[in-house]
């Protein structure tokens, strides 16, 4: 009796572990799609904090290769609207690979996503070359592929213009102006003719339209003909308004460009309007505080280029804009922050406001050696207006010794790169440049030599210095007077010559 109770427990358990395990079966079939073409779907729509690892290489496994290539292209398109260009592109690669085993080698959706890859290149990445050798592929695939049963398929012609489109922009970052405006030409023909047969609606041909007259401006703007350029970009805003809306991001380049080409043409006024126009279409878009100092930035430096009284104002406060959103940033926002802080300072000295300049440049002294070093171009340039203000308020022995630091500042930085080099090449080991970099008695006139053999005597850094420095010591307050020679000290070591430490200079012979 105890052995068949022990039985019938067993088997009441096996029972019991296959319902459950039937149960979890069943749960899992409703929790997950059993159509494969919604696993796809559902793969698009679940964001990636959501995708658990158990799920990925279940979906992965079921996809077919056109619906992995419709899952890249999605992903491509989300990679590019969050601004994360690298993986975009490798997405567009996948695109590449997967529309040949799909289609084949000489299928226009092949071409497509030639097409689409060289777009990314080019806008995400920048790389025209490769932009320029995958339209060409791209070419080459649909001069095949335009055949029967091709040649009535609307989308076929479509993606010609995009090839077209694409090309042109490559070939225009190249330089090569008169075949990128052959390519534009023959996308701007084709997208009317579409149009004309019914092949696609006025919103799409508008569409199209705005890229391509954007297009052409900037052909022309390259070749500077801001005259030829100006229509181009006139009528790319129309489109673009019609299409997208009058406070529309893509309005930004445009309204950019018609700024630069109106700036070029002494059209300052207007220049200035349509860069506050794209401003605040920027700041509308909530921006990042980098795309908002960008911004200002721009309308400043047009205010300041038009040297126009009435737009004193205008670049003052869009100035004062571009510093207040970096004046807490760190690292590559503090280098920015600085810089525009120095073309502030070069405005206030231009109108007349010295003083409040050379305080701005005073403070920023230190903040200058903290973020690019002590012996550095930019503090060898605060050096350089502070000396200016000096001279400009009478004050003689100021300017003159600020120059002095500025002409070793310069030589220092130049002798200890090539001491640098010199020593890699030599010993073979790395050194330092900051190794090479103890001050030494160096006088001003030893200092503008040295200067002159590094960069030539007639570099305009070294006769600007060399005629300030001229003058500023016939002043009477800083006529060198004749000092003294100094007691001999006994040397440290007497069995070899003294001051020939590599990459330090020997003290002048006579002052």
């Amino acid at each position: 009796m105890a052995i068949t109770k022990k039985r019938k427990v067993a088997d009441d358990i096996r029972v019991a572990q296959r319902d459950n395990v039937y149960k979890s079966m069943q749960e899992s079939q409703e929790a997950h799609p059993s159509n494969p073409l919604d696993e796809v779907v559902a793969a698009v729509s679940i964001t990636p904090a959501q995708k658990t690892p158990s799920q990925l290489p279940q979906t992965a496994l079921l996809q077919t290769p056109r619906e992995k290539l419709h899952l890249c292209e999605e992903k491509a398109k989300s990679y590019s609207s969050r601004h994360e260009d690298r993986k975009a592109v490798q997405e567009l690669v996948r695109c590449v690979a997967l529309a040949r085993i799909c289609y084949g080698d000489c299928h226009w959706k092949l071409a497509e996503a030639h097409v689409n890859l060289a777009r990314g290149y080019l806008q995400l990445k920048g790389l025209s070359l490769q932009a320029k050798q995958h339209a060409e592929k791209a070419k080459e695939i649909l001069t095949n592929a335009i055949m029967p049963p091709y040649n009535d398929n609307t989308d076929v012609f479509k993606c010609s213009v995009e090839l077209f489109h694409t090309l042109g922009r490559a070939l225009l970052s190249l330089q090569k102006f008169k075949d990128a405006a052959e390519n534009l030409t023959k996308a701007e023909r084709l997208s009317k003719e579409l149009l004309q047969c019914g092949r696609i609606i006025k919103e799409e041909w508008t569409e199209i339209q705005a890229r391509t007259k954007l297009s052409f401006a900037q052909v022309y703007q390259g070749q500077k003909k801001s005259k030829e350029a100006l229509p181009y970009y006139q009528e790319a805003l129309e489109y673009i308004e019609t299409s997208r809306g009058g406070n529309s991001l893509e309005c930004v380049p445009i309204l950019r460009g018609l700024a630069g080409a109106e700036q070029a043409l002494g059209f300052h006024d207007t220049s200035i309007d349509h860069l506050i126009q794209a401003h605040l279409i920027v700041l509308s878009g909530k921006p990042s505080p980098e795309e908002a100092t960008a911004s200002a930035h721009c309308v400043a430096r047009a205010a300041v280029t038009s040297g126009r009284p009435e737009h004193r104002g205008v670049a003052e406060q869009y100035f004062q804009e571009s510093m207040t959103n970096l004046k807490a940033a760190e690292g590559m926002g503090k280098a920015k922050f600085l810089s525009i802080q120095d073309e502030y300072c070069h405005f206030l000295h231009v109108t007349g406001h010295e003083e409040k300049a050379a305080s701005i440049l005073r403070e920023s002294l230190q903040s200058k050696v903290g973020v690019f070093g002590d012996l550095s171009p930019e503090v060898a340039e605060t050096y350089r207006l502070l000396s200016g203000a000096d001279l400009a308020q009478g004050n003689h022995s100021g300017a003159h010794r600020k120059l002095k630091k500025l002409s070793w500042t310069k030589v220092v930085v130049a002798c200890s790169q090539r001491v640098a080099r010199g020593w890699s090449k030599v010993v073979g080991e790395s050194r330092g440049v900051a190794q090479d970099r103890a001050p030494t008695a160096l006088g001003s006139s030893e200092c503008l030599q040295i200067q002159t053999l590094l960069y030539g005597p007639q570099d305009k850094r070294a006769l600007a210095t060399q005629q300030s420095v001229d003058a500023l010591s016939k002043a009477p307050e800083t006529a060198v007077k004749p000092k003294q020679s100094p007691k001999a000290k006994p040397a440290f070591c007497t069995g070899g010559p003294q001051n020939t430490v590599l990459g330090k200079a020997r003290p002048p012979a006579a002052d």
